[in-house]
């Protein structure tokens, strides 16, 4: 059951970003600062 009325919700979900996330952010700066290079590693999660 939803808490917000759609207005709200919607709202809500306009400013979640999809991108640059504070986890994504220092995920990707570790894995740089092990010498990873992050495309590779991001493209082979993916697949």
């Amino acid at each position: 059951m939803d808490t917000v009325s759609p207005q709200v919700r919607s709202r809500i979900m306009a400013s979640v970003g999809t991108k640059n996330t504070g986890p994504e952010l220092l995920l990707r700066k570790a894995l740089h600062g092990l010498g990873l290079p992050i495309r590779e590693v991001f493209t082979a999660l993916l697949t």
